[in-house]
């Protein structure tokens, strides 16, 4: 359980990838990949989206989003997308998307299942921590699984060369590996609007009203409704 003191995220519930058609990527990731499809439902509060869940174990899933009229946005290589693990793609999109194996047996059955659907595979390849195979998904997708071969240990694995190339300091990377615990008392308000703080993208006056409403009154007003197909009685 995690202290009170120290809240994080205990693992990622949810990678939402955007597609140019969720049939392709539904079909992909169940069928080539081994997902099972959870959930296909209309997107909620977004006209026209599409939403589907995939599972990827007890705690986590594969979603896909389809919006209208994103077949028409160009996959732009060095912008939107890198196309492989080693070239670039803007800052703040997904550079590349590493699955896991357990072990390096697990790590080969996927090797040979991709292979057995017709996708190319690259690897394993061995990087010490873990090793990996590399393929490509729908819509130019970067991919990887990679298998734990062994602990990371921060003193063996964070190279302080790197940190003097990242602008880290010696007492910057110490305050990184061991993040402070959290100091209030819970029911934090919202801050003061910050510009120089990320933010996300909504016409600024409602954003601003966002910012102002209570949380329970606006978790009220975007409450959406339970499963789109009945139980039958």
């Amino acid at each position: 359980m995690i202290e009170q003191s120290r809240p994080q995220p205990s693992g990622i519930h949810h990678i939402a990838i955007m597609s140019s058609d969720i049939k392709k990527h539904i079909a992909f990731f169940s069928e080539v990949m081994n997902f099972p499809l959870v959930a296909l439902f209309d997107m909620h509060g977004v006209p026209g989206g599409l939403h589907a869940f995939l599972r990827m174990n007890d705690h986590s899933f594969f979603s896909i989003v389809q919006l209208p009229d994103v077949d028409k946005i160009p996959v732009t290589l060095g912008i939107t997308h890198s196309g492989n693990g080693a070239l670039p793609s803007a800052a703040g999109t997904m550079q590349h998307l590493a699955f896991r194996a357990d072990d390096e047996e697990g790590l080969l059955g996927m090797r040979d299942r991709l292979r057995s659907h017709g996708i190319n595979v690259i690897g394993p390849l061995d990087h010490g921590f873990c090793k990996s195979i590399y393929f490509a998904g729908p819509d130019q997708m970067t991919l990887e699984v990679a298998a734990p071969a062994t602990h990371v240990d921060p003193q063996q694995w964070i190279d302080p060369t790197v940190l003097e190339k990242a602008g880290i300091s010696a007492a910057e990377a110490e305050s990184y590996k061991a993040p402070a615990p959290y100091a209030g008392k819970g029911n934090e308000p919202q801050p003061p609007y910050d510009p120089a703080k990320p933010h996300m993208v909504y016409p600024p006056e409602m954003y601003q009203a966002m910012l102002k409403t209570p949380d329970d009154v606006l978790a009220n007003a975007a409450k959406f409704p339970g499963p789109p197909v009945p139980i039958p009685a």
